[in-house]
């Protein structure tokens, strides 16, 4: 058992082989209904963000999918429909499938219109939560495209100046190939940090940081429970704010989907989500050859590196963390104890055999 940040030894954090527990995941979906291929692209993403080090998008969300598919207010049979194609642009109704199938649809789509026309859009409506952004967006970046994609949320923070929750975190995610340097992708919330990790925070039984977030009385809180109930805060200030809610037009307003209050988040367990996202791929060699483009890439990130790194600091690109993470995971995942607990009760109730914890 590892801690996953420090790499020692602690009681309350588990190592597993990440192909065994993507299967584990895919099971439990299949056990409620999800075809075998979509379970296990779900299971995949859940894996990858806790093997790029972001457990707040990770395992812990699965059992929040399992509650909403047998509910009923999340379709294990996604069949997202085209509702309307105009050059490179598309309008995608998920038909509440699942997030993950949803938005992959919606990925190819916007792959193959960027193939044909150099650029391609998606909008999609009617979706539920993806996972991370990022995953998508690297799926693009591999086509050798620039990879946007942005997406709506339920209510965590109150808007500039307000004290109600209204506005999503509303994540968005950009991602271009890195020449010789691994895939480059920012993927951030505009909270000052995602509500994932506030959860994240709860499964570990750690106190947050402060700044993240004001209880339900606007005071400030380091408690996690406190602050799912209360107000995460935005980031850079009224910022944050301005940018949540443009992504809230991309991604709810002008996609026909829900937006502000309306979208409901993957840990609500019973009702639909109204989720929107708007998927643009740019194909590089529409713009100039692809060898041309990586030696650009790869000049500003050596330009970036270059300078003199402060005291006990060393200089990143965005996505550098993630590669690093997965290069050096071993092929396996660490979960807080609280999520092995949850995944084991889950795994009970479904009949499915649990994980077994990897003690190389």
């Amino acid at each position: 058992m590892t801690h996953a940040s420090t790499g020692t030894l602690t009681a309350d954090t588990h190592r597993f082989r990440a192909d065994e527990l993507a299967h584990f995941g895919a099971r439990v979906l299949e056990s409620v209904g999800v075809p075998r291929a979509d379970a296990t692209l779900v299971a995949e993403s859940l894996i990858t963000s806790d093997m790029w080090g972001h457990p707040s998008h990770g395992m812990l969300r699965l059992p929040w999918y399992v509650a909403r598919l047998q509910s009923g207010v999340m379709n294990p049979n996604s069949v997202p429909e085209v509702i309307s194609t105009f050059g490179a642009v598309t309008v995608l109704d998920g038909c509440d499938g699942v997030g993950q199938v949803v938005t992959d649809s919606a990925v190819a789509l916007a792959g193959e219109a960027a193939a044909s026309h150099g650029i391609g859009a998606v909008a999609v409506r009617n979706s539920n939560h993806f996972g991370t952004a990022a995953y998508w967006t690297r799926t693009l970046a591999d086509q050798g495209c620039v990879g946007i994609l942005t997406t709506n949320g339920s209510p965590a923070m109150a808007p500039w100046g307000g004290t109600d929750k209204m506005i999503g975190a509303n994540p968005w995610s950009i991602a271009v190939p890195g020449g010789s340097h691994g895939c480059v992708v920012l993927d951030i919330a505009n909270t000052g940090v995602a509500r994932g990790k506030v959860y994240a925070a709860r499964e570990k039984g750690i106190r947050l940081p402060e700044g993240w977030a004001i209880d339900a009385n606007g005071l400030p809180t380091t408690d996690p429970q406190a602050a799912i109930d209360g107000l995460i805060l935005p980031m850079a200030g009224h910022k944050g704010y301005a940018i949540s809610f443009m992504m809230d037009i991309l991604s709810g307003v002008l996609t026909g989907s829900s937006y502000a209050t309306d979208v409901v988040g993957p840990f609500v367990p019973d009702r639909r989500s109204g989720c929107g996202h708007l998927v643009i791929a740019l194909a590089i060699e529409a713009i100039m050859p692809r060898a041309r483009f990586d030696q650009r890439i790869d000049d500003l990130i050596d330009t970036v590196k270059s300078s003199e790194a402060a005291p006990g600091a060393e200089i990143l690109v965005p996505g550098e963390m993630e590669n690093r993470a997965v290069a050096s995971a071993g092929g396996t995942v660490q979960l807080p104890a609280r999520t092995v607990a949850k995944l084991a009760d889950l795994a009970a109730s479904l009949g499915v055999t649990p994980p077994r914890a990897d003690h190389r």
